[in-house]
This record gives C-alpha cells, structure tokens and sequence, in this order.
C-alpha cells in the first residue's frame, strides 16, 4: 500500500468516525449501530459539561446568576437558537436526531437523582411552622395564572398558529393556566441551595408552595392530555396513582427505610450494599410517577422526603451529589435547549404578544405570592423574597410546553413566545431576590454571604 493510498485511508477513516456505521435502511442512508450511539454520548457529555461549567462561571462572574441559570443558558446555547443557526452542520455533528432519545434518558435521571437529594434536605418542621402562609403562597399560585389564562386565552385562539386549529377554549385555558402556575421545582431548589437558603424558614417555604404548584400543573396538564384525545385514563392513573403513591411514602416510608440509617449510623459510613438499595428505591419510585404520567423528578423529591437523616444523608450527600450535578443534571438542561427555537417571535404584533404573556406570568405569580404571603402575616421583606423565588419557571417550563407542542396543543409561536417567558423570569429570580431579601440578610448575618456559600459549594455547585 503507497503512502498516499494509507493517507487517503486515515483521512476518510477519520472524517467518518461520527457517521452511521450501522447497516443501510430503505432509503439508503446508513443506521445508528451501538457504537454510533455510545461515541456520540461520550462526545455529547464532555461538550455539555464544558459548555455548563464555562457559561456558569460567565453568568456568576459578570451578571452575578447562580451556576444553574448559566447552565440553563448553555442548554439554549448548544441547541437551534445558537449553535444551530450560526454552525448548523456542527450542531447536526454533535446532536444528531438519533441520540436525542438517548439523551432524553440520561436527563430524566440526572434531574431526578437531584431532586432526590434536594428531598433529603427538606425539613418539614419548617413547613410546619409557616404552613398557613405555604399554603396562602400556594393557592394564590395556583388560582390567579388560571384566572388570568381566563382572560387572556380568548384573545391569543385568535391569532393564527398559537393554539392548535380544533383545541377549545376549556384546554386553551387550562394548558396556559398550567405553565403561568408553574414554578420550576429542580431550578428553585438550586436556587435556594445556591443563594444558601437550603435550611430557612423562606426555603422549605418557597420550596414547598413551588412543589405542589408543579404537582398541581402537571396534573391539570394530565387533564388537558386526556380531554384533547389521550382519554380520561390518563387523568385518572396520574392524579390517582401520584396521590397513592406520595400517601405510602409518607406514612410508610419512614418505617420502611429506617433500617437503612441505623445500618449507615452503625458502621460509620455507607456501605455498597446500602448505596445500592437506596438507589433501587429511588429508580422504583421515580419509574412509578413517570409511567403514571406525572414525572420523574416527584418520585425522587418524595422518596427523598422520607429517608434517614443524619449520618445517612450526609453520606448519601458525599458520594452521590457531585456526580449527579456536575455531570449529570447539565443533560437535562441541554436536552430541553435542543427542543428551543427563539427566532420564531419575528414580527412586531408577535413580540407585543409575547411581552403581554411575559407581564401576565409575573403578575400571576410574583406578584400573586407577594400578595398571599402578605395577607398570611408575612412582613415585606419575607413576601417579596417568596415572590420572587416563586415567578422562576425555567427548564420545567420548557418540559411541559414540549409536551404540548409535541401533542399538539399549541404552535411554534405560542411555543417560543413561553420559553421568552421562561427564560427572562429565571434570569430575574436571583437579582430581584437580592435586592429585596438576600443583601440585607446578609448584612444582619440572617443568611451567609454568597462568597462562602460559593466557596462551600466546591465540585458540586
């Protein structure tokens, strides 16, 4: 063989090591083998962490976000909106079509492995002593954005490729009623973990109205599925089923699962076996709300609501949170950039539209939380603080308007103008907390700095 003839062998050898090598479908074109898939991932991986870690470090450094809101940047970054417009053949090259469901998997366990640890942290005793006003903040979350999605889906049905040709009013409402209530739980917990409110009072309560307000939207959204086609089965199984399931835990659960902190207590640290049966647990639990159609991420808080504390969880803590935050959360951020198109709002009626909707989310839910918590005895500082915290939607946004989209509940359009939405009311979350509640909580020594909490946080922030 000449040595042109090996250098023309190297050349295409490596110009093809991300093609498909699996054997020809019927239209020609070659299919994903194994080892397609698995090389793409790796690549994808060490692609999505670089890409979080960078514009993490850029959002804290120069517009002062926690690190989850430069990873949810990132996941924008490296889908169609960026990436893809400017170097569309790159984007196809790292995210082919084909890895998509694979990816969708790592995401769905990344998240939901966080919002297990997030439940091990929760205190109930807080929730308890400020249930008046988590319940006061709850509500109003929920009933003003379907009160203002009455208002205002009239008027959006009537502008061509919002809402699907043959949806009623009824669904209209109530699937633009589920995405101004929601708050992002997984973003809300980083948040709070981030800004060192993990064992406040305002914590557990931000964190506990955000959870059942999510719970609340995810179930109206299981209703809008099964009126709009799926059947009421599907309403059925995942209200019934999540309620069934979150009732268990929380009277059984404790019981069940103690001997698995009396093992990590008595041994001083947590052994294979016991990391191995608490994660059984976790994939049985997020398994049951996902196949009922609520999500994964409720199966893992709520498990991790009810498991040992103590030694247990700062065990748990040790040898699992690093991994599940630095490397696998960032998929589920990148997973949903990849389903964001932002060049769709192009006309100037379309952005007018989509800054009303902007408004009407604020107003249905900061300033409805304000409201409620004020009314339920808080002082200013505290209900701004939970107004705040409570108008974050971020990437739990974008979940639920891609299953609308995918379902066909509503346009590309509506579609865009919701993840504006999404995105302007997280980048807010954290400078308005600031200034209203975090600084001078600081100051008083209430809360611990940011540099601190920052420090502290090491691999895992």
């Amino acid at each position: 063989m000449t040595s042109q003839t090996w250098q023309d062998s190297l050349a295409s050898t490596a110009s093809g090591l991300l093609s498909a090598h699996g054997p020809a479908t019927a239209g020609g074109a070659h299919a994903f083998a194994p080892g397609d898939f698995s090389a793409h991932f790796f690549m994808q991986l060490a692609v999505i962490v670089l890409a979080c870690r960078v514009v993490g470090w850029l959002g804290k450094r120069l517009l002062a976000q926690p690190q989850v809101v430069g990873e949810m940047i990132a996941g924008v970054v490296l889908g169609p909106s960026l990436l893809g417009l400017v170097f569309p053949h790159a984007q196809d090259l790292l995210f082919p079509k084909e890895t998509r469901n694979m990816l969708y998997v790592g995401a769905q366990f990344g998240v939901g492995l966080y919002m297990f640890l997030v439940g091990t942290t929760f205190e109930a005793s807080h929730f308890r002593a400020r249930a008046k006003s988590a319940f006061a903040v709850s509500l109003s979350g929920i009933v003003t954005p379907f009160v203002i999605a009455a208002l205002i889906a009239p008027f959006l049905m009537t502008v061509p490729g919002l809402f699907a040709k043959n949806i009623s009013q009824f669904n209209a409402t109530l699937f633009l009623g589920a995405c101004i209530a929601l708050t992002a739980f997984p973003m809300l917990a980083r948040i709070i973990k981030e800004q060192g409110l993990s064992n406040s009072p305002l914590g557990a309560l931000s964190l506990t109205a955000g959870a059942f307000d999510d719970a609340c939207s995810w179930c109206v959204l299981a209703i809008v599925l099964a009126t709009f086609g799926a059947g009421p089965g599907v309403a059925i199984v995942a209200i019934g089923g999540g309620l069934a399931w979150a009732g268990f835990l929380l009277v059984f659960g404790p019981r069940i699962l103690a001997p698995l902190g009396r093992a990590v207590e008595r041994e001083g640290h947590m052994s294979p076996t016991v990391l191995a049966v608490t994660l059984m647990a976790f994939c049985l639990s997020a398994f049951l709300m996902d196949a009922i159609g609520i999500h994964a991420i409720f199966g893992g808080f709520i498990l991790g609501a009810v498991m040992p504390r103590g030694k247990f969880v700062e065990e748990l803590k040790t040898k699992v949170e690093p991994v599940a935050v630095v490397l696998l959360l960032p998929m589920f951020f990148t997973y949903s950039g990849l389903n964001t198109r932002m060049d769709m709002v192009n006309s100037p009626m379309l952005l007018l539209i989509a800054l009303g909707v902007l408004a009407a989310s604020i107003a249905g839910k900061g300033v409805a939380c304000y409201a409620a918590a004020r009314l339920a005895g808080e002082n200013h500082r505290t209900a701004m603080g939970v107004g705040a915290l409570m108008n974050s939607r971020g990437l739990m946004e974008l979940i639920i308007i891609n299953i609308g989209l995918q379902k066909g509940v509503i346009g590309p359009t509506l579609f865009s103008m919701l993840v504006l939405m999404a995105i302007v009311t997280t980048v807010m979350a954290t400078p308005l907390f600031e200034a209203v509640y975090g600084r001078r909580a600081r100051a008083s020594g209430e809360l611990a700095s940011l540099d601190g909490g920052l420090a502290q946080q090491g691999a895992t922030g």
